[in-house]
């Protein structure tokens, strides 16, 4: 299976509306790369692109090694999923398999034996007599998939399939698509808004933000060491704590947190915590004060909502280049994830520590990460 490269693309609607702007990246062969950002961000812009449903202002999209701006969405052998499914309400799900198959006149035999191969990988055996209103959302889902993979494409493409479906059956759908594409091997280009979908899918994650690349990585590498204060904002459920602070002679201080950071300029910057590395505190561990405004037991955790003793920020995901955009330490709560067995009395006191090692430093100015 041929890879998708993206060069330089920038795609400008009407308006002078920027949609995407000077994107580059590489989908291997294989490969299953989800695109995540917030909505506007660019993502489903870049998909139809490359599904050659919209052409690029300027770049190049390569699947393989063909440059492909010039030719039609039919010619690609890409195979796109829609949120909506796009189902043939009067055909049956045998018909709707069999549909892209027979408009290319292949041979009834061929046909049959394709779309019983895919109805078995997709389990709709049982199903491929009825027609889509007599299916649950997540059997339409299955088909639209079904109907995309039968044409046996050299690239899969996915536009936040699973966000009609309810919570059971889009986990349910994750592990099925996650099987699927470990069997099939087909490099798939997936958008998402869910980061449970890009954490638990993706060999590597592309976060957009006002259509520019944030960052581009492994799941796990894009949340351990984010790029800049709009990845660590917006990858992590809960999102990260940012906190207002300075760095000087080697310290970083933000309200009563202090901890050593050797080799760190001194100036403003922007700290951050996770909500799941904040714990009681142990001696000698960097703390503050957590004053406990709301609890949330969930039965494997208990989240809690209420304030630092330190001044929050919040990041502007409008904002370009993932700079920190309008910072106001009023309205803003803290969240902390705590073990089950921690339950604080709404309206108390915590003291919350830190390793040094789990605490993402930024710069102010900027919003990128420091690594010292």
């Amino acid at each position: 299976m041929p890879g998708v490269i993206l060069e330089e693309v920038t795609k400008v609607f009407p308006g002078d509306t920027v949609a995407v702007d000077h994107l580059s990246l590489e989908v291997a062969d294989g490969e299953f790369v989800i695109l995540v950002g917030s909505s506007g961000c660019g993502k489903t812009t870049a998909l139809r692109m490359i599904a050659g449903l919209d052409k690029p202002t300027s770049g190049t999209i390569r699947i393989g090694e063909r440059a492909v701006n010039e030719i039609s969405a039919r010619d690609r052998d890409v195979a796109m999923v829609f949120q909506n499914y796009a189902l043939y309400p009067h055909m049956t799900v045998y018909r709707n398999l069999a549909y892209p198959l027979r408009q290319r006149r292949m041979p009834r035999r061929e046909v049959d034996k394709r779309v019983n191969e895919v109805a078995e990988m997709l389990s709709l055996e049982e199903l491929l007599k009825r027609r889509p209103a007599q299916l649950s959302g997540g059997q339409r889902q299955r088909v639209a998939m079904g109907r995309a993979l039968v044409r046996e494409p050299k690239v899969f493409l996915l536009d936040e399939p699973l966000s009609n479906l309810d919570a059971k059956l889009r986990v349910q759908m994750r592990a099925g698509l996650k099987r699927l594409h470990s069997r099939l091997g087909i490099t798939t280009v997936y958008v998402t808004h869910d980061q449970v979908e890009a954490m638990t899918l993706a060999d590597r994650i592309a976060v957009l933000s006002d259509g520019k690349l944030q960052q581009l990585g492994s799941p796990q590498d894009v949340y351990d060491h984010p790029a800049n204060v709009f990845v660590a904002g917006f990858i992590g459920s809960p999102p990260m704590n940012l906190l207002r602070g300075t760095a000087r002679a080697g310290q970083v201080t933000a309200g009563q947190l202090v901890f050593e950071r050797p080799g760190i300029q001194d100036g403003d910057v922007v700290v951050g915590l996770r909500p799941e590395a904040m714990r009681p505190v142990v001696d000698g561990m960097p703390a503050l004060d957590f004053r406990v405004d709301v609890v949330e037991p969930l039965g494997d955790e208990v989240i809690v909502h209420g304030a630092l003793a330190a001044e929050l920020i919040a990041v502007d995901t409008d904002a370009t280049d993932g700079e920190v955009g309008s910072i106001n330490g009023t309205g803003i709560e803290a969240v902390a994830r705590l073990d089950p067995r921690q339950r604080p009395a709404e309206g108390s006191t915590i003291r919350l520590g830190i390793e040094d090692s789990e605490v993402h430093v930024f710069d102010a100015l900027t919003g990128l990460a420091i690594n010292v």
